[in-house]
């Protein structure tokens, strides 16, 4: 005899157009009717695309009419609610207790010095005042262990939650400090899922104005994962100024706006080198971002210069904002700590 259970659980084959979560996971179903092999059920959407909903119903008829005993299938779509007006499934997600801001840094393609900026940008709001949080999301490659200076593991608490280390005056969780030096984390994507949701929702962050995310490059089940987890405050994007690197920025700006994330704003990284003679030499060329950051109306950051002391920071465990304050590299950091700050306490209205 066909049950509710049989409904739900075909309906749960049925993805949300773009996404890897399924109908049922974002509450959409709110109805189900049987009678006599008759199925009727009644979706609500949270964002108004009616090309999404054409092919949830036409998946959802699909999954039903393949049902042993389904004779009739009527599937309702109805928009969302009046007043509701989100744009993404994500609109009822709850957020990290005790945590004001999420923040995602992320980066169209590897090597353009994304987790150098996350690390930066955390220790420049700590300086600021701000209480801040930093998530290593890079599950293959973590490096901010490295680059902050955190060696020890986490603790767990009371109620069996991880307790993240601190240096800096940052809090730091990172798969990299669960594993043994050199152990590579050999994993598929649904593994890679559940632990950012666990670093986000089974980790005692505290009190915290910001949680920085260091995403890995690109556009998969991190970025995903993070996106589906806990709602964005926004993304900032590291970028060089190349068009190597800006062609794929323009990918990781259209996910984010996809799901709903405002875009913070861009930083041009390695923009420039200063010669010893005082030459500045434009090395992956120069304006690149800024560019980007106008055609995509988005803010744009601000500029970090290459200087050997900001990779010898990395390695050290010693971000250059905490090492030398008065460097122009950390005035730089500093400069976009302040534009984030201030966009938050004062939003364009």
């Amino acid at each position: 005899m066909l049950t509710h259970d049989d409904i739900k659980n075909a309906l749960a084959t049925v993805k949300y157009p773009g996404y890897s979560r399924d109908i049922i996971s974002f509450g959409l179903v709110k109805d189900i009717s049987i009678a006599s092999g008759a199925v009727t059920v009644l979706l609500q959407l949270t964002s108004p695309h009616p090309e999404a909903a054409r092919q949830i119903q036409e998946d959802a008829e699909r999954v039903l009419k393949g049902l042993p005993g389904v004779n009739q299938v009527q599937v309702e779509v109805r928009p969302p609610a009046a007043g509701q007006g989100a744009a993404s499934p994500f609109a009822n997600q709850k957020g990290i207790p005790g945590v004001k801001r999420v923040l995602a840094i992320a980066s169209g393609k590897g090597g353009v010095g994304k987790s150098t900026c996350a690390v930066n940008l955390a220790c420049a709001l700590q300086k600021r005042g701000a209480k801040v949080g930093l998530l290593d999301c890079d599950i293959y490659g973590p490096s901010i262990p490295l680059m902050m200076g955190v060696r020890e593991r986490p603790t767990v608490n009371a109620d069996e939650r991880l307790v993240p280390p601190s240096n800096h005056g940052v809090k730091v969780m990172s798969i990299g400090l669960l594993v043994t030096d050199d152990q590579p984390v050999v994993w598929r994507g649904p593994m890679i899922t559940k632990t950012i949701q666990q670093f986000l929702l089974a980790v005692e962050w505290g009190d915290l104005d910001f949680l920085l995310v260091d995403l890995p490059p690109g556009t998969g089940d991190a970025q995903l994962s993070l996106c589906q987890t806990v709602p964005l405050d926004g993304g900032v994007i590291i970028s060089t100024p190349q068009e190597a690197s800006l062609g794929v920025v323009r990918k990781g700006i259209a996910m984010f706006r996809k799901v709903n994330v405002p875009i913070l704003g861009i930083v041009e990284n390695m923009s420039y080198f200063t010669a010893p003679n005082g030459e500045r030499l434009a090395i992956f060329g120069h304006g690149g971002a800024r560019e980007e950051a106008a055609r995509q109306d988005a803010p744009f950051l601000g500029e970090v210069p290459l200087f050997t002391e900001i990779r010898e920071g990395g390695d050290r465990g010693l971000p250059i904002v905490v090492s030398t304050p008065t460097h122009p590299a950390s005035q730089a950091f500093l400069h976009m700590a302040k534009k984030l700050q201030d966009g938050f306490s004062n939003p364009a209205k």
